[in-house]
């Protein structure tokens, strides 16, 4: 399962990690997120962490994009270094975040794209959808 959500700010953030605990039954959640770099990254991380096993960090293709090893560097203060990638290509970061999700073999595994509203609507592409 992939979901993608546009959570940009910690309060968006915050509604997410609800929404992802009371609304679904995840056994295991990787996150893919890419941020842009005029927005509270770290808010964001911060209220993420509890609800993501891992996270992938990437970018997407906005010239406002958070440099994804600048992102890496918060995420890793916030989930500690064994619990963050840096990926930079965004196809990429996805492929590995479900890679990541399913490597125990468990059912109930899952991926959510967030951060911006540009790398949801980039992963939606991905996905052969419209970016709306």
């Amino acid at each position: 399962t992939v979901l993608a959500d546009a959570a940009h700010n910690p309060h968006g953030a915050r509604a997410l990690a609800a929404a992802l605990l009371g609304e679904f039954r995840f056994t295991r959640l990787v996150g893919v997120l890419g941020v842009m770099r005029d927005k509270d990254a770290r808010g964001i991380l911060a209220e993420l962490e509890p609800v993501l096993a891992e996270v992938v960090i990437t970018a997407n293709s906005s010239p406002r994009a958070m440099d994804p090893d600048e992102l890496g560097a918060l995420a890793t203060e916030i989930f500690g270094a064994e619990r963050v990638s840096v990926e930079p290509v965004l196809r990429v970061a996805v492929e590995q975040a479900g890679e990541l999700a399913e490597e125990g073999g468990e059912s109930g595994v899952g991926v959510v794209v967030t951060g911006s509203v540009v790398t949801v609507g980039e992963t939606r592409t991905l996905f052969g959808k419209e970016p709306s």
